[in-house]
């Protein structure tokens, strides 16, 4: 709109980054806005604010300084319902100065605020004692160009009557010197702000003490001065060279030198407008500090550079001198959520106003004031705190187990006892207990035992496919060939009996062939079920993190499902149809009837299976692989005693029941 607009500093909005910056760095999100009663600041509280909502800060509220109070009461009831009732404890000011807004009867509230003032405020600099509480421990934006005034012009004092139809003068001489004005709502706004009666003043005023200490105050009037006075010389410079007498259009000509003045500050810098027109300088950040009544110390938090007014760094500011009540403020509307826990929004409008839970399980923050919780890998868990994933506990049957090792040492100890008991049999094998039912069956049936208790290594120690692949295939296998070769004894018993009479068919089925055929064909029949599982669908080892909250069971998965309970079916097929057979031929006469020892032990091998299906189902990880553990050596040391246990005693202990007369 104003194209020979030229400003001797960075445009006053440049602070909002830095100012934004300066709240995220000390985590106040909750905060509030006043503005100057002249709406000066009031476009600069809705963008600010507007600025500060998409960095996550929220404003409590805005609010607009009005010029006069009728009475104290009014002024004391408006700081308590604005101010004192607020829950946000830091405060920025918009707009020009309203230093008469702060007045001693805010002490009580603005020692628990911290102030926030915009670079319009460098006159901060001048404020005499009466304010001295707005700037004790409050930040302050300003553009730190030093071009010192003059303050020498007036040497022997100055008459004030030539100065109050100034209403600039008017202002000073009534503040600094309490001299009564022509205008009589001003002199009436001063007595109640500052509770002094105006007098009328006539005589010379030293005003050498009014600038004492204040030589480097920055005067951008002077530095406009100056800039000027540059672009006119260089105007009539090249006017003397060029021998022009023209004088039209000397504003647009004095525009084109304004723009291109460029000299070196004798107090440091140098002085250009940039294209925007700006004269380029340093935003400094300072802190106050009352130190007494008349003395401040002031301390640079920042040097933001242009373009862009980021501030890199701030210094550390801990220290409780440079804070009300001694402790860095704090002006949040939530307290912040710590890592672990995330925001969870209510009914509030401000975003900043939420609660802390607790994030869900298998989820962590690891940084304050999350609004989400992120899930952690399958391989990793939260700690207890939720602010970290951790690598989930490993957890599969280990040989560093102590249940591990009882099945180690149960499967060794059962297998040793088989091995001696069929050493016992192969010592002992002309005697009519070991003949009787095919002692080629018993030896295989032995085998098969003491296999299956090998077989329980399969199940130890960290799973892998190959052995996942032999696990349920090698015991099914072992277990269908030792079932089948009882339910072959079974049957030669019944075989046995039938042939005793005189003319009976069956005597052509005695003989080594028939249990030989059935134990191949009923056990040709599992390992087609378990190449073709293997073929189809075979077991692999799985990781499953779902079951236990931080562990990792390492298992095997059965791939197929359906060939998992097709062994298991197929071999409590056979064990059902051997107990079928073998509690049926119980009773045939005989004095050594092996029928009732099957039966016993079959009894006890579907006893252990079926009750293993159930707690099988109910369990997982390395429980789940001990209870199969269990249920093989259990229904493997069912058979090994109820088959072989009976005959050992009579071999060992009765050896005259072991004859030929007392078998038959």
């Amino acid at each position: 709109m104003y194209p020979t607009l030229f400003r001797m500093t960075p445009d006053d909005r440049v602070h909002y980054t830095a100012l934004i910056k300066l709240l995220q760095h000390f985590g106040w999100n909750w905060v509030g806005i006043l503005t100057a009663w002249d709406g000066s600041g009031d476009e600069e509280a809705q963008e600010l604010s507007k600025m500060m909502s998409q960095h996550g800060i929220c404003t409590e509220y805005i609010f607009q300084i009005q010029e006069v109070f009728k009475n104290d009461i009014q002024r004391i009831t408006f700081i308590n319902d604005i101010l004192g009732k607020s829950t946000a404890k830091v405060v920025i000011v918009c707009g020009t100065a309203t230093m008469y807004f702060f007045t001693p009867y805010m002490s009580s509230i603005l020692n628990r605020i911290t102030l926030i003032f915009p670079p319009s405020w460098n006159k901060l600099y001048t404020m005499n004692d009466k304010n001295s509480i707005v700037v004790n421990c409050s930040f302050l934006f300003f553009w730190p160009q030093q071009m010192p005034v003059n303050f020498n012009i007036y040497p022997h004092g100055f008459h004030v009557s030539g100065c109050l139809n100034d209403p600039i003068m008017e202002d000073l001489w009534l503040y600094l010197f309490h001299c009564l004005t022509p205008n009589e709502k001003k002199n009436a706004l001063f007595y109640l702000m500052y509770s002094f009666l105006p007098e009328f003043c006539t005589s010379l005023i030293d005003v050498s003490f009014i600038f004492a200490g204040h030589t480097s105050i920055p005067s951008y009037a002077y530095m406009a001065v100056y800039v000027l006075a540059y672009a006119l010389h260089d105007m009539y410079y090249m006017k003397k060279i060029q021998k022009t007498q023209k004088h039209n259009g000397f504003q647009h000509r004095l525009h084109k030198y304004v723009r291109h003045v460029y000299y070196e500050n004798p107090y440091g810098g140098d002085i250009y407008f940039n294209e925007r027109r700006e004269v380029p300088s340093n935003l400094i950040l300072h802190n106050w500090l009352l130190v007494n009544a008349s003395f401040y110390l002031s301390r640079t938090i920042s040097i933001m550079q242009g373009p862009d007014y980021i501030p890199k760094t701030f210094i550390n500011i801990s220290d409780p001198v440079y804070w009300k009540k001694g402790k860095v403020t704090v002006s949040r509307c939530s307290d912040p959520c710590i890592p672990g826990t995330r925001k969870k929004f209510g009914s509030s409008i401000h975003k900043c106003c939420y609660e802390c839970i607790s994030c869900p399980e298998g989820e962590i923050s690891n940084i304050s004031d999350s609004e989400n919780c992120m899930k952690c890998p399958d391989e990793e868990w939260p700690n207890e705190k939720k602010d970290r994933c951790v690598p989930r506990l490993v957890e599969f049957l280990s040989y560093t187990d102590t249940i591990v090792v009882v099945f180690s040492t149960v499967s060794i100890l059962c297998c040793l006892l088989t091995g001696l008991i069929w050493r016992i049999f192969i010592h002992y094998q002309d005697t009519p207990i070991v003949k009787a039912n095919n002692r080629n069956l018993s030896y295989l049936l032995l085998v098969s035992i003491m296999l299956s208790f090998l077989c329980v290594f399969l199940f130890l120690g960290h799973p892998v496919d190959v052995t996942c692949m032999l696990r349920v295939t090698s015991f099914g296998v072992i277990f269908s060939v030792g079932v089948s070769s009882l339910l072959a004894k079974s049957i030669m018993v019944c075989i046995a009996f039938k042939a005793t009479k005189p003319g009976s068919p069956w005597r052509k089925w005695m003989g080594a062939k028939l249990p030989t055929f059935i134990i191949c064909v009923l056990s040709l029949v599992q390992v087609i079920i378990c190449v073709t599982w293997l073929s189809i669908s075979p077991p692999f080892q799985d990781q499953d993190t779902h079951s236990y909250r931080g562990k990792v069971i390492i298992q095997c998965n059965e791939g197929s499902v359906i060939g998992f309970y097709s062994v298991l079916g197929y071999m409590g097929l056979l064990a059902a149809v051997s107990f079928i057979i073998a509690f049926l031929a119980r009773t045939l006469p005989d004095s050594f009837n092996e029928a009732k020892y099957i039966t016993f032990s079959m009894l006890v091998f579907c006893s252990v299976w079926i009750a293993m299906i159930p707690a099988y189902l109910s369990t997982r990880g390395k429980y789940m692989v001990a209870v199969e553990i269990f249920a093989i050596i259990a229904s493997s040391s069912g058979l090994l005693g109820c088959i072989f246990f009976p005959k050992c005693y009579i071999i060992l202990f009765r050896p005259d029941l072991n004859t030929k007369t007392f078998i038959h």
